[in-house]
């Protein structure tokens, strides 16, 4: 009997090894191609990253080479020629080409290099923000003061990136009008909103005092943040 049991054995472990066997040639191919696609696509991703670093560190060097030129123009000029892959890219580009095109006194090539960001769609919309406030700021002196406030406060909705900026803006204005009551209660709207830069705080404070006014300082978010 112990022989018999031993044979047995024997053919069982032969037949399960045949069955792995034919198992191997009929389904191996799957087992292969997953480990290709594996490598393959950690290949890939490693290619892209690399690929990533090296466009960012392109873009970065001809930025550095077009702002070490000597005039505002050239610098302009210099940004003009690069070319940018991703709309951000291009976004930061042509927001660096606006202020050079200011400081060269280029006050319509700076505003449509803004123009381009503000209603380009694929940008991310800080950039858009951005573009829009700086347009704004840049037509200060000859926008229409209705359409220059209505501007403002549609950047001005709580939760904006750029609604403090824009509010100051907005009081500005009340402050260029001689409306003091409606600047001061925007100045201090300002002083008292939570996650204002310190730089923003201490502008409105001083602008409160230096409009006779007396700065409401209780629950004051700290001026040092």
């Amino acid at each position: 009997m112990s022989d018999t049991d031993s044979f047995i054995d024997e053919v069982n472990d032969e037949v399960r090894r045949d069955k792995f066997y034919l198992m191997l040639r009929r389904y191996g191919w799957v087992a292969a191609l997953v480990v290709v696609l594996i490598v393959g696509g950690a290949a890939w991703s490693e290619y892209r990253k690399a690929q990533t670093r090296a466009e960012a560190e392109r873009l970065g060097d001809q930025i550095l080479n077009a702002l070490s030129l000597g005039e505002p123009a050239t610098r302009q000029a210099g940004l003009d020629t690069i070319n940018a892959e991703t709309p951000t890219a291009k976004a930061v580009v042509r927001l660096l080409a606006a202020a050079e095109a200011q400081q060269a006194g280029e006050t319509d090539t700076a505003l449509q290099a803004l123009e381009q960001v503000a209603v380009d769609g694929d940008v991310p919309e800080i950039y858009r923000q951005i573009a829009a406030f700086k347009s704004i700021v840049l037509q200060a002196d000859t926008m229409d003061l209705s359409e220059r406030r209505q501007q403002l406060e549609a950047l001005a909705v709580p939760g904006a990136p750029l609604s403090f900026l824009a509010q100051e803006q907005i009081a500005l204005m009340e402050v260029a009008a001689g409306n003091t009551d409606a600047a001061l209660a925007q100045y201090q709207s300002i002083l008292q909103a939570a996650g204002v830069s310190a730089d923003l705080q201490q502008r409105a404070l001083q602008v409160i005092v230096a409009l006779g006014g007396t700065p409401e300082l209780d629950n004051l978010p700290d001026l040092g943040n």
